[in-house]
């Protein structure tokens, strides 16, 4: 032996042999050739060696060759393993690749939960079972307990999800807890996944009938619940006793303003956003109608109060019924709902109209300068932009009271590179389509015709129909002059609508769908959900428009309205229906005659008092008062002169060269101390200014990283849109909870980022950082 060692070490060290030895291998003490033998390894002709072998593997990973033979007796999965395998693999990691394979997932233990949790879910075992064959199952349940502080004396992947759904629902509410803080880090990973969502969803609702969820929340206070959201059952916890509360006053707008905004980072936020939204609106309904008074002194007043503020409570209203009709929950929202009908129509819309009724009643003119009337929109608004030698677009959205106006104002100047400014104007009475449309035409002189059409004439010409009110327009400019559906206009092709403009000084664009929704009875119902859609038409022609190069557009209306949701009581019709020598045209709201005799409930106005011409006389319930029409519904009305029917909104749009749209800006808010000792680190996020139209909210993702950008940490999505004016109430506070992974960087720099989404893409960028210094000592292990 030693002849041989001598030969190949020293007198032909570059040469290669094969030594082969008959019989046992003697004791290493009396084995001359021990050294060569570890130095180059040992060729077998045995079953495991050669797969040792064939995976480039060390003989010292036989014994867990060996131990898993099951899982070498498919060649898809041996050859998976030599493409995982790498030169410094231990047999630890080798064991977890293979237990992965098994798993069909990435050689990560929180990959490989997932993908046995949704083989649970779907109702399958063979996953788990082929670990068990190939002898995985108890590196398995080991790693469970070293990872998740999982151990039981019968392990299971569904004994888990149990254990996972009750230790993090305890860790929420100061319960028992069994598992680590590594638990509750991959659970919020394992909900947030696009991936496993419906996994998630359907584990979480067979374990919250497991752990009896419901009952346990049934005597827990919903403001305990806010940050959790694990179980569906904790979000209708949240929203019955949020809708309860509202309903008997119990909590501030503030709160619920505050409540909704955290709950919308929650898993289950979109399936029960109308509901959140519905019970926001309500909330801010009550607290404005709890500031506001009603009484004013004037016309004039009135209609600036209500262009003001007052408008909210219309809006907030006509959110609120939005939203609980789209979220299909009548019972529920019961007691909110029956509080929200009859504070908005007994202790806000009647009384505000009646006391506007009294000036109404009084004036022998129509008229609330400073605010403009309807009739002078033209030369107020238009010829300005003429005079300059500028293009300009109004768009006539019929019904589109001022409310509305004021969030599609809200709306528009959200976008970017777009400027919009919002007017009130007074629409002429009666408050129907065929004057409204009238009034906002170029004219001297507005009668109604003397028959029972309920047409107008503007200057002795019929406004009825575009091609008269083209006419008119062309005959009171040197301008060319059209007018158009705005669904014509949107069927146009990119270069059919730039020389459509192109060919124009004035263009104004006809748009009905609230109207069109509410004026019949089978569909008044739905004015609301019109209201919506018509907002998303009125962006869309916008950005038509202005892309066909017409930078200069005016929205306006017609009239506004009146809708009630529910059923509209006997006493809001009027008495006595309108009488005179004759009856040209009736409606819900007004009728137009002559000799019409003076009814209490009823006012009426010559043609002269409402700055038309001609004798013909029109007819008024008072207050929101209907008059009955067959056929015709009855909670969706116009024609009279309450305050929605007569503030109408004037939105001037300008289209910017340059963008206008800026996010805010978030600041991590260094602490005492920049050294973490436990198992969870406490943040404050500082949003340095307050969200506007123009200046806009910031979504940043947030964890704790090593110095290799390896994740040690929860992760956050967080919204900043906070738009209070005082600093203090843009803080956010964030929890992070660190994982096992923190102690190997025991001693090092970690970093806190905040990461930014690009675009739609998966990518993210840093957006701000701050680096502590890790220094855990054992008793972080106690934290839960």
């Amino acid at each position: 032996e030693f002849g041989v060692k001598y030969r190949i070490l020293r007198e032909q060290p570059e040469d290669r042999f094969l030594l082969y030895r008959e019989g046992v291998q003697p004791a290493d003490i009396e084995n001359w050739l021990l050294d060569v033998q570890l130095a180059h390894g040992e060729f077998r002709t045995g079953k495991t060696a050669l797969l040792l072998s064939e995976l480039e593997l060390d003989p010292r990973f036989d014994g867990v060759v060996n131990a898993h033979a099951e899982f070498f007796q498919a060649v898809k999965r041996k050859d998976a393993l030599k493409r995982l395998l790498k030169k410094d693999d231990t047999e630890g990691i080798i064991s977890l690749k293979m237990l992965a394979i098994c798993a069909g997932a990435e050689p990560r233990m929180d990959a490989v939960i997932e993908n046995l949790l949704a083989e649970l879910a779907d109702g399958q075992e063979e996953k788990i079972k082929l670990i068990g064959r190939c002898g995985l199952d108890v590196f398995l349940w080991q790693q469970m307990n070293r990872y998740y502080g999982y151990s039981s004396s019968a392990p299971g992947v569904q004994d888990f999800v149990i254990e996972l759904f009750k230790s993090c629902y305890s860790m929420g509410v100061e319960g028992e807890v069994r598992l680590t803080g590594d638990a509750l880090v991959f659970l919020k990973r394992w909900k947030d996944s696009r991936q496993y969502e419906d996994t998630f969803e359907m584990l979480s609702d067979e374990c919250a009938d497991m752990l009896a969820i419901e009952q346990d929340l049934a005597k827990r206070d919903f403001r305990d619940l806010i940050d959790l959201d694990y179980f569906e059952l904790i979000d209708r916890k949240i929203i019955s006793d949020l809708a309860k509360s509202v309903a008997e006053r119990t909590v501030t707008a503030g709160d619920v303003a505050l409540w909704v905004r955290q709950r919308r980072q929650g898993h289950w936020y979109d399936e029960f956003k109308d509901l959140y939204q519905a019970i926001d609106h309500a909330a801010q309904f009550f607290h404005i109608l709890g500031k506001v008074k009603l009484s004013m002194n004037s016309i004039t007043d009135g209609a600036q109060q209500y262009s003001s503020f007052l408008f909210k409570l219309d809006q907030h209203y006509r959110k609120y019924i939005y939203h609980v009709r789209c979220a299909a929950q009548a019972s529920l929202m019961g007691p909110v709902t029956e509080q929200v009908e009859n504070y908005y129509s007994n202790n806000y819309l009647l009384p505000v109209n009646d006391s506007w009724q009294s000036f109404v009643d009084t004036t022998d003119k129509w008229d609330a300068t400073p605010i403009p009337l309807q009739r002078d929109f033209f030369e107020y608004h238009v010829r300005p932009f003429l005079s300059k030698d500028n293009k300009v677009c109004v768009i006539v959205s019929d019904a589109l009271r001022y409310e509305i106006g004021e969030e599609f104002l809200r709306l528009m100047n959200k976008e970017d590179r777009f400027e919009a400014k919002l007017e009130a104007a007074l629409a002429m009475l009666p408050t129907y389509t065929q004057l409204g449309m009238a009034a906002l035409l170029p004219n001297k002189e507005l009668s109604l015709a003397d028959n029972d059409s309920g047409v107008v004439l503007v200057d002795g010409q019929s406004s009825q129909g575009r091609p008269n009110r083209i006419k008119i327009l062309s005959q009171a400019m040197d301008k060319k002059a059209t007018a158009i559906k705005a669904d014509e206009l949107m069927a146009m092709t990119k270069d059919e609508c730039r020389i459509f403009i192109r060919d124009y000084d004035v263009v104004y664009i006809y748009h009905n769908r609230i109207d069109v929704t509410g004026d019949k009875r089978e569909s008044e119902e739905r004015v609301f959900e019109a209201v919506e859609e018509t907002l998303q038409d009125l962006i869309k022609l916008v950005k038509k428009l202005t892309s066909a190069n017409a930078n200069n557009l005016l929205v306006t209306a017609d009239h506004g309205f009146i809708y009630q949701n529910r059923a509209i009581d006997e006493s809001d019709f009027s008495g006595l229906d309108a009488e005179g020598e004759k009856i040209n045209f009736r409606d819900r709201r007004f009728v137009l005659g002559k000799g019409l005799k003076e009814v209490s409930s009823l006012r009426r106005f010559t043609s002269a008092e409402l700055g038309l011409t001609g004798d013909v006389e029109v007819q008024i319930p008072k207050s929101i008062n209907r008059l009955r029409l067959k056929g015709s519904g009855s909670r969706y009305v116009h024609g009279g002169a309450s305050l929605q029917e007569v503030v109408i909104p004037v939105i001037k749009i300008n289209k910017k060269r340059q963008s206008d749209i800026s996010m805010v800006e978030v600041e991590i808010l260094r602490g005492a101390s920049t050294i973490i000792t436990s198992g969870q680190l406490a943040v404050a996020f500082y949003q340095t200014q307050a969200t506007t139209d123009k200046v806009q909210l910031r979504s940043l993702r947030a964890g704790i990283y090593t110095q290799a950008d390896e994740l040690i940490s929860d992760s956050h999505e967080l919204t900043f849109d906070l738009s209070s004016e005082n600093p203090r109430e843009r803080e956010l506070k964030v929890q992070f909870v660190l994982t096992q992974k923190a102690d190997e960087v025991n001693g090092q720099e970690v970093i806190l980022k905040l990461e930014e989404q690009q675009g739609e893409t998966t990518h993210y960028k840093e957006y701000k950082s701050l680096r502590y210094t890790m220094r855990r000592s054992f008793t972080s292990d106690f934290d839960f």
